[in-house]
């Protein structure tokens, strides 16, 4: 039997699962999803999840909740019983209980169950059982998506990499619903909606970005003219982050496949292996 990394308890090779002691055991079922009874506990568990949230939703429901009500409290209390039983138990077999009540998903298998028991107290609090549904993220250990993580990175890398254009373009953007905003404050004179300059600035931006609510609606031909301008606009402005990220990720593709070497000023990415100097702006190369 394989050590697990730093969280697991000390097994030796030679172990069999007879062998292991009950401490052992349960750890290896709780915290291993390589096993067959790991795999099989926590797709139980992702299920038990699932199901608890359902009736949260279910409970939102005023129909469902006058007819069933008490069918669904009994089940909420089950999974919130089985859950605190689960917490329980996983910080009696980890090695480090300590470190594990603290790890990101510790704090969410506590948080999973805490809202049950604050209901006493503070009624409504059980609305934040839908947290529950962040533990899904255990389906990583299931599923092995960590071979993904390469993938994530890279397109954490572009985003990072793409902050100061995208930056450059929300100031554009922000300048731009302001001009539009007081432009349409004063066509529509203050009324249809138009109240205010910031009123006329949140009507810009949801019709930029096509969203287009219908709360506020421009009735001068003038206002009207604009307006379809701006949805016209929208459709072309919402493709450029898009654009800057994917450009970014490419070029990390191109420095990490073909050890290109590129421009720290520029973000030129063409580049030979053996150049000293950037052919685009003449900076010199790292």
């Amino acid at each position: 039997m394989k050590k697990n990394g730093k969280d697991s308890p000390v097994i030796t090779p030679e172990k069999s699962w007879e062998e292991m002691t009950l401490k052992e055991k349960t750890w290896e079922v709780i915290f291993n999803a390589d096993t067959f009874w790991g795999r099989i506990f926590d797709e139980v568990l992702l299920v038990f999840i699932l199901l608890s949230i359902l009736v949260v939703m279910l409970e939102s429901m005023e129909a469902v909740r006058q007819e069933y009500g008490l069918l669904l409290f009994r089940i909420e209390w089950f999974f919130t019983i089985a859950f605190t039983i689960e917490y329980i138990v996983r910080v009696i077999v980890s090695p480090k209980p300590r470190e594990y009540m603290l790890s990101f998903l510790g704090v969410i298998d506590f948080l999973a169950i805490i809202p049950t028991y604050i209901a006493f107290g503070l009624p409504g609090a059980q609305t934040f059982i839908v947290l529950r549904s962040i533990r899904l993220l255990r389906i990583y250990r299931i599923l092995k998506l960590y071979h993904f993580v390469r993938a994530g990175n890279l397109l954490l890398m572009a985003i990072f990499k793409s902050l100061r254009k995208i930056s450059i373009f929300m100031i554009f953007i922000l300048i731009l619903v302001t001009l539009l905003g007081s432009i349409m404050y004063v066509i529509e004179r203050g009324q249809n909606g138009f109240v205010s300059i910031p009123v006329s600035i949140y009507w810009a931006v949801i019709t930029l970005t096509t969203v287009g609510y219908g709360d506020i609606v421009p009735i001068t031909a003038l206002g009207k003219f604009i307006a379809t301008f701006i949805m016209l606009l929208g459709y072309s402005i919402i493709a450029i982050p898009t654009g800057i990220v994917s450009v970014e990720m490419s070029r990390s593709v191109i420095r990490k496949d073909d050890e290109t070497k590129y421009c720290k000023y520029c973000d030129e990415p063409s580049h030979a292996v053996d150049a000293n100097f950037c052919r685009i702006c003449g900076s010199r190369l790292d």
